[in-house]
């Protein structure tokens, strides 16, 4: 099936936040922003900001009637509107309500406020050296008894190792339409990928209980995560301005803006101490994972906790100790961002497995296959879950054979030994990724599915559309089990009216929880359906099936318009409410042990790139992914999914670079400044394939896996894919210790100190 809203996506005719029909007398909010990375606020004078024509009224934190506090986790340290203190650039001090955006714009422009400056904190090491608080409560994983089996290791190395941060860059920017009704209701479109948490945050702003506040979203163009958390100030500013005035009221932040407000994918610095031998066997780890959190904890303490999830990667470590610090600083909030911290975690695993090829000499596959997890022994994660279904050793081993692995990396060193400008670099790199909220409450969902007197459906899931294909694999399921044509089922907006306390839409989940909750629905109506035609027509229930040609009710063939006409007048209920929670799971943050996931995603990639070493400009030549995704619900999404994913990896640690400046203003605040790839940036020979006869050992719907964020980590092969071509510099003698991104400057910087090193090892040997 294609996706459901493709035409319309295509045609320009599918509606957004902002092609909504704008109600009569419409107002426009605009945000009001600190200059200040840390300080008090001396004064504050909005005289000018009020006098302007065609403003309407100005917000501070003293209108707002319920309270003033946006955490998503209930930590009490996120104000909507600043009051006393401002503790990063781009902070809400005021919000100017006007009657033209444009006059709005002008206006936040006028006023005039007297800083404190405090000393501000804004990146991870000078968090460490000043002792910096913590967002978050450190957590602790560990298995065995890490520091004497290091001591007792044959090999032995230490290292550090900086993974940068991420703009979102949806297309479409914060937006929120809020429209105030009788009695106190307030009804909301925003584009978020938590619409119950945004109902829930706005109704405690405006102190009202949750039944007056609806949320509302049919699509959002783009979330990765930015979303989740994050699009609850748009959503709480335009609805007070709409419940003080008792006019309608937008919001919607022009790029800059949105850049300079919203936090980013979490940047860290990663201290390691790794056993190991001869033969390239890891012994044991211990490891520290520090992250830039920023002014509030947001949702950090859950991505740093989910990093040390998927700091093995696909990795069995005989004694292990990982360590996650989620550092405070005075810059954005930094937030879920696509993987919510599993990728950052990644690329640490990878960076053992690339200092141990480099120490023993070896091919970094053979170190990542000698090191897979088992099934049956060395299957015990640092978390004290066992991995039921290692595969990583099939997939990579069918991934090397497909793309011709082992050939093409000797030609490549043979190329790179007469080549003086340009080197060549390959990888081929495996991803392991858990799939559940660590959060186990939001392992639930809720569907409303109703059937008409005409045949038609009606489908309604708590989760949410950002393009990622999920509203299309939910009308699949209805047809499927009424095996009806496209064109009877229709899904709607998701709504917090249709389906109430809805989780977010993230951590790969959607499919997986709303699909089982559509199922639930759709088969407490089929089982009514079958249970009236069994008793009508004397037959038994097994006799019953829903067919393309009708129901088969014995050897009679009935259309399901008929049939369901029949049930109507029966007095059978056609609707239901469909639920499902994941079983299985359970986490204990206190003892830093449990089963956090469901399943495990499998996968891997393998990445080839020429490297300039005079300029440090790179292309990518060529991507052969072979990615697990269970029975696939649609390849056709899923692949376009996978290919998305790798291409926003790649950028992530290639072009994508977040700059502050000594004063915390973000200077990377624009697509002039930021720089995500361009289609002229993806690989000039890219293969993806789905694995096959690799159904979900789990009963997810119709044993399909989540295809969302473990295709991103693909990325990472590009990473050391560019730290294969510059170890040819020195012989692969030693590992380049190449930081993401990997920007040019970065690159040269690398190229540059490789080459130091070699001409010393040369000049010693000689």
């Amino acid at each position: 099936m294609k996706h459901e809203s493709a035409v319309l996506h295509v045609t320009g005719r599918a509606l957004y936040i902002d092609d909504l029909p704008e109600p009569k007398g419409l107002l426009h909010v605009v945000p009001g922003l600190s200059e200040k990375a840390h300080a008090r606020i001396v004064s504050i004078d909005l005289a000018a900001v009020r006098a302007l024509p065609g403003v309407v009224r100005v917000l501070t934190a003293q209108d707002i009637p319920g309270e003033n506090q946006t955490s998503p986790v209930h930590a009490n340290d996120e104000p909507l509107l600043a009051q006393d203190l401002v503790q990063h650039v781009g902070q809400p001090i005021f919000a100017v309500v006007a009657t033209e955006r444009a006059i709005a714009r002008r206006a936040v422009k006028l006023a005039r406020i007297v800083y404190e400056e405090l000393p501000a904190i804004l990146d991870i090491d000078s968090a460490k050296a000043n002792g910096s608080a913590v967002v978050w409560r450190p957590l602790t994983m560990a298995r065995g008894d890490v520091e004497p089996a290091l001591a007792k290791a044959p090999r032995r190395l230490q290292g550090t190792l900086t993974i940068g941060g991420q703009e979102h860059f949806y297309l479409e920017g914060q937006v929120a339409l809020a429209q105030p009704g009788e009695a106190g209701e307030m009804r909301l479109w925003s584009s978020t990928q938590h619409p119950s948490e945004t109902q829930h945050l706005v109704a405690s702003v405006l102190g009202l209980p949750h039944h007056l506040v609806t949320t509302e979203i049919r699509r959002m163009g783009g979330g990765f995560g930015g979303k989740e958390s994050q699009a609850n100030g748009c959503a709480c500013l335009a609805a007070l301005a709409a419940s003080l005035t008792g006019q309608a009221a937008k919001m919607r932040l022009d790029r800059d803006d949105d850049m300079v407000i919203t936090g980013k994918r979490h940047d860290f610095k990663v201290s390691y101490d790794v056993g190991f031998t001869d033969q390239g066997d890891i012994l044991a780890v211990d490891m520290e994972l520090a992250a830039r959190c920023g002014w509030s904890a947001d949702l950090s303490g859950p991505v740093t906790d989910r990093a040390l999830f998927h700091a093995d990667n696909a990795y069995f470590y005989p004694d292990v100790r990982f360590r996650s610090l989620a550092l405070k600083t005075n810059t954005q909030s930094n937030t879920a961002f696509r993987g919510f911290g599993g990728p950052q975690g990644i690329i640490a695993a990878e960076r053992l497995i690339e200092e141990i090829a480099h120490a023993t000499g070896m091919d970094p596959l053979d170190v990542r296959l000698r090191n897979v997890y088992g099934t049956g022994e060395r299957d015990v994660t640092p978390y004290h879950m066992v991995v039921e279904d290692s595969i990583t050793d099939l997939v990579m081993t069918q991934l090397a054979e497909r793309c011709d692995y082992r050939r093409r990396r000797q030609a490549l060193r043979d190329f790179n030994s007469t080549s003086r400008t340009l080197r060549k670099g390959i990888a081929l790199v495996p991803v392991k990724f858990g799939i559940s909220f660590t959060a186990t409450h939001y392992n639930q969902a809720g569907a409303l599915v109703h059937v008409y007197t005409d045949g038609s459906v009606q489908v309604n899931h708590g989760g949410t559309e950002m393009g990622q294909g999920l509203h299309t694999k939910m009308v699949q399921i209805v047809r499927h089990e009424f095996a009806l044509p496209a064109e009877s089922v229709r899904i709607t907006a998701t709504t917090t009216g249709k389906v109430p306390n809805t989780s977010a839409t993230a951590a790969s989940s959607g499919a997986d929880l709303n699909g089982m909750a559509v199922l639930d629905a759709v088969n407490q109506i089929k089982g009514r359906m079958v249970a009236f035609a069994a008793e009508k027509w004397q037959v038994t229930p097994e006799q019953i099936a829903f067919t393309q040609e009708g129901v088969r009710i014995g050897d009679e063939i009935v259309s399901f318009r008929d049939l369901v006409w029949q049930v109507y007048f029966a007095r059978i209920s056609l609707s239901a409410s469909g639920f499902y929670k994941t079983p299985k799971i359970s986490w204990d943050a206190a003892t830093g042990r449990g089963r956090p996931f469901y399943y495990f995603a499998y996968g891997a990639a393998c990445a080839e790139v020429t490297l300039d070493l005079l300029t440090g400009e790179n292309t990518i030549e060529r991507v052969d992914i072979l990615h697990d995704a269970g029975e696939s619900l649609n390849p056709a999404i899923d692949i376009g999914q996978i290919e998305g994913a790798f291409v926003q990896g790649a950028g992530w640690l290639t072009t994508e670079e977040l700059v502050w400046d000594g004063q915390g203003r973000l200077r990377t605040h624009a697509p002039s400044t930021y720089k995500i790839p361009a289609c002229s940036d993806r690989p000039r020979i890219f293969n993806v394939t789905l694995l096959e006869d690799a159904p979900n050992r789990e009963a997810t719907i119709y044993r399909s896996k989540a295809v969302g964020e473990p295709p991103l980590c693909h990325g990472v092969a590009v990473l050391h894919a560019l730290s294969d071509a510059i170890a040819s510099l020195d012989a692969y003698r030693s590992c380049p210790s190449l930081d993401a991104p990997a920007t040019p400057e970065t690159l040269l910087r690398t190229i540059m100190r490789v080459q130091e090193r070699a001409r010393r090892s040369d000049g010693a040997s000689a």
